[in-house]
């Protein structure tokens, strides 16, 4: 399997340099030079596959010539080993032909997990194989960081260092970043939004001098390798609940786009999917995209929903590079004019074409309170403030008639336990074997948005100079 960048002018490169190269040195992201496509019998051979053998079938054409089958199933099997249910990503039914695919049975209740405890074995296996050892940088608006955290911890091979946003993330999701106190983890407050962290991220990562005096790598999901293991939920929703004989609307509450791009990548490998239903909070610029034809955005502000508080959705440039028909050298330009500009103006033709899959709905934090409250009142089933997105903006689309509708549960209602009170009254308590988490002890610097500040404290952290 080969991988190109989206801009079209870096190098083309197999799974394990794009793993550990995480954004291309261009600028751009890293997708497959063709998606692999399983025909309907191949699909149907699929059925009654236990989760870890699903994902060996449905990843392995992307490996191919980096890791042979039998490692990528050693490496799955121990992943999701970790999972505290036996299907790792169980459906519940919510009403008729109206299914959650609850992803929050990790170790750090979010669908983060998902990816990252398996990316952590995956950086560990191709690193020890070269004799590398790398510095993941990444940003996280709550739950990438803590999932990123508990994969890479104690790993020989990774020094990871984690920005968030300053006092806009929920604690619980703090915590569990914080809370690690292993030698190779480090956590970065900076004074500013989750795009700002972003931001200095794509920034270290763009000065190829540091990047290499470094050995940067990314566990955002700018790294196809979190696409990758994301696709497989899909096939697991689809082909538990009747596919390739049924059809399937997702919806999914979308910050980065990560997420819904992975269902977009599972079409393209044959999972009849008949719409992708985006779910915005407050910072709504992909819906009103989605409504418009132009990306513009507008600032960031905190919601409680705050894994969703963006502007800039990274991965949307890896679904614009198919709908401008894979030309590198126009989703350059387009992604230049937005970063110079705030503003691009997808040609008419594509967004057309995009808005025949794509659907966005946007729901404020009073609007969200009230779907939590809803849906608890009515089924009993108690959501935190991302996924209510999700279920609420696939209700309100619609579905093609025979289309069956999942909404993606992104994390376990207790990681937001103060604003699902408010909606309704009850407050979730945490698993027991995370019962002492407000009493652990916590490590973490605070740093400015400022790009040479953090430059600095990476390169403390890797030399091990205490901060």
């Amino acid at each position: 399997m080969k991988y190109v960048s989206t801009r079209g002018r870096a190098p083309v490169l197999e799974f394990d340099d794009v793993l550990l190269t995480g954004l291309a040195r261009d600028g751009g992201l890293y997708v497959p030079e063709e998606f692999p496509f399983f025909t309907a019998s191949e699909l149907r051979e699929m059925r009654g596959l236990s989760y870890q053998e699903l994902a060996v079938r449905v990843m392995l054409p992307f490996v191919e010539g980096s890791i042979t089958e039998d490692e990528l199933r050693a490496m799955v099997t121990d992943a999701y080993g970790s999972f505290r249910h036996p299907a790792v990503t169980p459906l519940k039914q919510i009403g008729t032909d109206d299914w959650l695919l609850e992803l929050f049975h990790g170790p750090t209740l979010a669908f983060k997990d998902v990816a990252l405890q398996l990316l952590g074995r995956l950086f560990d296996h191709v690193l020890k194989k070269r004799g590398q050892r790398v510095c993941i940088v990444g940003a996280t608006s709550g739950d990438t960081g803590s999932a990123a955290i508990e994969a890479c911890r104690d790993r020989e091979s990774i020094d990871i260092i984690i920005l968030h946003p300053k006092g806009r993330v929920s604690e619980v999701q703090r915590r569990q970043m914080t809370s690690v106190l292993s030698p190779n983890v480090r956590n970065l407050a900076i004074e500013g939004s989750f795009d700002d962290c972003q931001d200095l991220v794509k920034a270290m990562f763009n000065d190829e001098a540091f990047r290499d005096e470094m050995s940067l790598s990314a566990v955002n999901s700018i790294n196809w390798a979190r696409i990758m293991a994301q696709i497989v939920y899909y096939f697991w929703a689809g082909l538990s609940l009747g596919a390739p004989e049924r059809s399937f609307t997702f919806a999914v509450p979308t910050g980065n786009f990560g997420n819904i791009y992975a269902g977009y990548a599972a079409r393209r490998m044959g999972l009849p999917i008949d719409k992708l239903v985006v779910g915005s909070n407050r910072n709504d610029i992909l819906t009103r995209f989605l409504n418009s034809g132009s990306m513009v955005i507008e600032g960031v502000e905190p919601s409680i929903s705050p894994s969703m508080d963006i502007q800039v959705s990274s991965n949307f440039e890896r679904l614009l590079f198919d709908y401008v028909d894979r030309e590198g050298a126009t989703v350059d330009a387009m992604m230049k004019e937005f970063r110079e500009t705030g503003r691009m103006e997808m040609p008419q033709g594509g967004w057309r074409a995009l808005c025949q899959l794509f659907e966005g709905r946007r729901y404020d934090d009073d609007a969200t309170r009230t779907r939590i409250a809803g849906l608890y009142r009515d089924s009993g089933e108690l959501l935190e403030p991302h996924s209510i997105i999700g279920v609420a903006a696939g209700r309100d689309c619609g579905r093609p008639e025979g289309s069956v509708l999942v909404s993606l549960a992104t994390a376990h209602p207790a990681k937001f336990p103060d604003a699902v009170e408010q909606a309704s009254g009850l407050r979730p308590g945490l698993p027991t074997w995370l019962g002492d988490l407000f009493e652990r002890t916590e490590r973490l610097d605070s740093a400015p948005n400022d790009v040479e500040a953090v430059k600095a404290y990476v390169r403390a952290a890797v030399a091990k100079v205490p901060a």
